[in-house]
């Protein structure tokens, strides 16, 4: 089987490497760290298998593709394949579910505990000699927030939502749910996003990308929120509406925005959350510990050789 890798350096960024598929007999194995548009038909044209992280195949990729017969997604989300057509052409897609929740719940709250204690802006200062120059022996040009008693709104409880709220009330932290789930976490409440947005001390983002949750947060429901409320955004770039999220936190409508995903990425220059205060953003990087890698590749593997052997895993 003529297998293709079309983004491999995204998971292995030169600390790991594809060497678990070598023990799949009966593959040849190509792999590309990087592959754009203009090239994705012509690197998969003899492939009968293709691993993709982002590089994406519309129903018209997939037409110019008539040996491939198997997709695998290296990311849980797949809005990167037409599943509907690949379905129609017999391709079995599949996804690596949950690898990397325990890493995108420790950024969420590295994010939140950044805005209310500014721990990156303190160091930054103190490397500049501010501590040295204060007559006191502390100093302080930013608030500190204390999260206890604070009520954490979670937009979508599955593994890393859960898990967010989970850490929230070890910090104290009061959370309400906007989800479909009935089975909560003990002490987590069910709200309806018009309730819960006006509750909101902090709004983090967990929720799949579909057509009714894009842009969820859009000037009208970032004008029911507090004005101190922190938005933090680890799920997709396009549940915001960034142009609005930058307007809210120049005119000071909003307390602080973090995220680690953007409608594009890498983001144009003109991006104007690169510019608006109080905007922390990572570059993608959430999912991204070495750990979660590993487990990625090891579910990739596996979901290959399950494909291979007839009884398929993981599939969307």
């Amino acid at each position: 089987m003529k297998v293709t890798i079309l983004d491999g350096f995204s998971v292995t960024q030169n600390d790991l490497d594809w060497h678990q598929l070598s023990k799949t007999p009966n593959l040849e194995v190509n792999i590309f760290d990087r592959t754009p548009a203009t090239l994705t038909t012509a690197r998969c044209q003899d492939a009968e298998a293709v691993l993709t992280n982002k590089v994406v195949f519309t129903a018209e990729a997939l037409a110019q593709l008539p040996r491939l017969r198997y997709i695998g997604v290296l990311a849980t989300g797949y809005n990167v394949v037409d599943t509907l057509e690949a379905h129609r052409r017999g391709i079995v897609v599949t996804n690596i579910p949950a690898y990397s929740t325990p890493s995108v719940v420790q950024l969420t709250m590295a994010h939140l505990l950044n805005a209310t204690n500014s721990v990156a802006h303190y160091a930054h200062e103190n490397q500049k000699g501010r501590w040295s120059q204060s007559p006191d022996f502390l100093w302080m040009d930013t608030p500190v927030t204390e999260l206890s008693g604070k009520t954490m709104v979670i937009r979508g409880m599955g593994n890393i939502g859960t898990g967010v709220a989970r850490v929230a009330q070890a910090l104290g932290m009061h959370v309400v749910a906007v989800t479909g789930r009935t089975d909560l976490p003990k002490g987590v409440n069910r709200m309806s996003w018009a309730e819960a947005l006006s509750l909101a001390d902090v709004l983090s983002l967990h929720c799949p990308l579909t057509p009714d949750t894009h842009h969820i947060i859009n000037a009208q429901s970032l004008s029911q929120m507090k004005p101190t409320a922190i938005l933090i955004n680890t799920g997709r770039g396009p549940l915001v509406d960034e142009a609005a999220v930058a307007q809210a936190l120049h005119k000071g409508q909003l307390g602080a925005y973090c995220a680690d995903v953007l409608s594009e990425e890498p983001p144009q220059p003109s991006n104007p959350l690169l510019t608006a205060p109080r905007c922390y953003l990572t570059p993608h990087i959430a999912w991204a510990s070495r750990e979660a890698r590993k487990r990625l590749i090891t579910t990739a593997v596996d979901n290959l050789q399950a494909f291979i052997d007839g009884h398929p895993v993981n599939t969307v």
